[in-house]
C-alpha cells in the first residue's frame, strides 16, 4: 500500500482529492471543519517536503454551476485550519485550472472550484479525467468519504499517474483500522450494531459472522429480532418482512459460533417525544400503543460485561432515539463503557453516520482508537467490497 511517505515530493506538485463536502450555515460559515482537520497532516507532510498542493473537492450536489455550492466560502476556514494562505481558481480543468497550477510555488495550496458543477465528474468521464490529471505530478487520493464512488476525481484519475499515486494518511488510518477489525483482529472481537433498520445492515452481519466472537444487535433492528421470537414489542418499530432473515441471522450465528446479545429491557415511551410519558419494560413484553426508543438498565449492565471483555471493538449505529435526550441514556452509557474498554487497551472503531454523530455530541472522539470520517464508504468497507477508490490506487 503506498502512501505519501514513500515519495518525496520536493519541487512537486501533489493533486490531492480532499474531502471537504463541509456544512455551511446560511452566511457560508463552516460549522463542522472535521473533514478539514483531518486532511491537514497530509498537506503538511507535502508542503514541508517543498513541495506544493492542489486541492480537489465536492460540495453538495449541485446542478451545474450554483454559488451556493462554491469552494470559495470554505477558503478562509482551511486556511485557519492549514496556518497558510489558500490561493483559489474558479475552475477545476481547463485554462484557469492550469494557469493556476503552473504559477503555484514550492510550499503554496491551491484549492480548486467544486468538482461537481461538471457531470462529467460523476460519471467518471475519461477526457475530463485527463484534464484533472494534467493539474499535478503525483496523485494524492485522501477522501476516504467518497472511495465508494468511481468518480473522475477519486478513481479514473488514478489511471493517468501509473507510477505516481498514492494515500494520504487519512486514507491510509481508515484502511488500517478497517483491516485491524476485519482481519488482523486481537481477540475476542465485539461488533454492535444498532440503528433502525437490519435491512440496511444485512450484508454487514453477513460479512462479519466468520470475523466477530460478539454482536451486540440494538436500537431500533433489535425489535424485529424480538418479534420474530415471539415477543411483544408494541408500537416499536420493526421491519415485519425481516423477520424471516432475523431468524436466520441467529441461527447462522450459532453455526460460527457468535454470541448474540439482544437487549432484554427498554425505556419504552407512549409517544415518539422528549416529552412523553417513559417506563422500563421487558422488551418482549411492552405493552400496547407503548413504543421502545432507548435500552434499558440491565441491557446496559450487560452490555458493559461483553465490551469490558473484548479487546477489538466495532461500533455501528447507536442503541435509542439518541437526538432526544430523554432516549439518548443508552447511547451515552455504551460510548462509556467503549471508552473504559480503550483506555484498557481495547481497539475500538466507530464507524457509520450517527455512531460517529452520537460519538461527537457526547464527547467520546478522544476517547475511542477511530472514528471513521467516510459513513457509505465505512459500511461497504465493512460488508467486505473493495472500493473503487482504493483499488484504483493498488492498482499497478
Amino acid at each position: 500500500m503506498k502512501t505519501i511517505d514513500d515519495f518525496n515530493f520536493e519541487n512537486k506538485k501533489a493533486l490531492i482529492r480532499v474531502d471537504f463536502n463541509v456544512p455551511l450555515n446560511e452566511n457560508f460559515e463552516v460549522t463542522d471543519d472535521t473533514r478539514i482537520v483531518s486532511a491537514k497532516p497530509t498537506i503538511i507532510k507535502i508542503l514541508e517536503d517543498g513541495g506544493s498542493c492542489v486541492l480537489m473537492s465536492h460540495l453538495g450536489r449541485p446542478k451545474g454551476v450554483q454559488e451556493v455550492f462554491s469552494l470559495k466560502h470554505i477558503v478562509p476556514k482551511v486556511e485557519e485550519v492549514l496556518g497558510v494562505k489558500v490561493k483559489f481558481a474558479s475552475n477545476c480543468v481547463g485554462e484557469e485550472a492550469e494557469l493556476a497550477v503552473n504559477n503555484l510555488n514550492p510550499g503554496e495550496v491551491l484549492l480548486l472550484e467544486n468538482l461537481r458543477f461538471h457531470n462529467e465528474e460523476e460519471k467518471g468521464d475519461l477526457a475530463f479525467s485527463e484534464k484533472l490529471s494534467k493539474l499535478g505530478d503525483i496523485y494524492v487520493n485522501d477522501a476516504f468519504g467518497t472511495a465508494h464512488r468511481a468518480h473522475a476525481s477519486t478513481t479514473i484519475v488514478a489511471q493517468f499517474f501509473p507510477e505516481k499515486k498514492c494515500f494520504g494518511y487519512l486514507m491510509a488510518k481508515e484502511i488500517d483500522s478497517i483491516d485491524k477489525v476485519l482481519n488482523n483482529s486481537e481477540k475476542p472481537v465485539l461488533a454492535i450494531l444498532g440503528g433502525s433498520k437490519v435491512s440496511s445492515k444485512i450484508t454487514i452481519i453477513e460479512n462479519i459472522l466468520g470475523k466477530v466472537n460478539h454482536l451486540i444487535i440494538g436500537g431500533g433492528m433489535s425489535f424485529t429480532f424480538i418479534k420474530a421470537m415471539g415477543g411483544s414489542i408494541g408500537e416499536s418499530i420493526c421491519e415485519d418482512d425481516k423477520q424471516e432473515l432475523a431468524l436466520e441471522i441467529l441461527k447462522k450465528a450459532k453455526e460460527n459460533n457468535v454470541q448474540v446479545h439482544l437487549p432484554i429491557d427498554v425505556i419504552a415511551a407512549d409517544a415518539f417525544s422528549n416529552e412523553a410519558h417513559t417506563q422500563v419494560v421487558d422488551i418482549k413484553s411492552i405493552p400496547e400503543a407503548w413504543q421502545g426508543l432507548d435500552a434499558g438498565p440491565k441491557s446496559l449492565e450487560i452490555f458493559h460485561q461483553v465490551v469490558m471483555q473484548c479487546k477489538t471493538i466495532l461500533w455501528n449505529g447507536p442503541l435509542g432515539v439518541f437526538e432526544m435526550e430523554t432516549f439518548s441514556k443508552g447511547t451515552i452509557a455504551l460510548g462509556n463503557s467503549i471508552a473504559e474498554a480503550t483506555a484498557k487497551g481495547a481497539f475500538s472503531l466507530v464507524g457509520g453516520g450517527d455512531s460517529v454523530a452520537a460519538v461527537k455530541q457526547f464527547g467520546f472522539e478522544d476517547k475511542v482508537s477511530y472514528v471513521s470520517t467516510g459513513g457509505g464508504a465505512m459500511l461497504e468497507s465493512l460488508e467486505g467490497k473493495t472500493l473503487p477508490g482504493i483499488a484504483a490506487i493498488l492498482e499497478k
